[in-house]
C-alpha cells in the first residue's frame, strides 16, 4: 500500500470513528483488500446517507436527556392543588381543622406530582433513545445492503 492508499485509508477511518462504531461489521467475501473495503465502505456510507436521509455522525450522537430536578410542566403545583382539596376534607372530617389537612394534603401532593414529572422524564428520555436507536437502524440497513451488493458479508 503506498503512502496516498494508506492516507484514504486513515481519512477514511478518523472522519467515521462514532458511526463506524456502531454500524455493521462488514467482512471481504470476495479478496478485497483493505483499500478497497475502505473505499467501498465510504462509497456505501455516502449512499446510504443519500438514501435514508440520515447523517451518521449526527444520528450515533447520544440521544439527548432530560436532567435535573423534576419541575417542569406543572405536575407538582397540579399536586399540590389536588392534595390541598383532598386534605382539607380529610382535615374537616377528622380533625375539625380543614387549614391543618389542607396543608398536609399540598405536601404529599407536591411530592406526588415530583414523582410523576420524574416517571414523565424518564419516558420522554427512553423515547428519545429508542428513536435515535431506530434513525441507526435505518441507516446501517441501507449501508449493509450496499455492503451485501458489493460483495461482503455483514455481521
Amino acid at each position: 500500500m503506498n503512502a496516498s492508499q494508506q492516507l484514504l485509508v486513515f481519512f477514511f477511518l478518523a472522519a467515521g470513528t462514532t458511526a463506524l462504531a456502531q454500524q455493521p461489521a462488514a467482512y471481504p467475501a470476495k479478496g478485497q483488500n483493505s483499500t478497497q473495503q475502505a473505499s467501498d465502505t465510504a462509497a456505501c456510507r455516502t449512499w446510504a446517507q443519500q438514501q435514508t436521509g440520515i447523517d451518521p455522525n449526527v444520528a450515533a450522537q447520544p440521544a439527548p436527556q432530560q436532567t435535573g430536578p423534576a419541575v417542569g410542566g406543572g405536575q407538582r403545583a397540579r399536586g399540590a392543588v389536588r392534595g390541598a382539596a383532598a386534605g382539607a376534607v380529610v382535615g374537616e372530617v377528622a380533625h375539625g381543622d380543614a387549614g391543618r389537612g389542607a396543608g398536609t394534603g399540598a405536601a404529599v401532593g407536591v411530592v406526588a406530582g415530583g414523582a410523576r414529572a420524574r416517571q414523565e422524564r424518564r419516558a420522554q428520555n427512553a423515547a428519545a433513545t429508542q428513536k435515535q436507536e431506530q434513525t441507526m437502524g435505518t441507516f446501517n440497513q441501507a449501508y449493509g445492503s450496499c455492503m451485501k451488493g458489493r460483495g461482503y458479508t455483514i455481521g
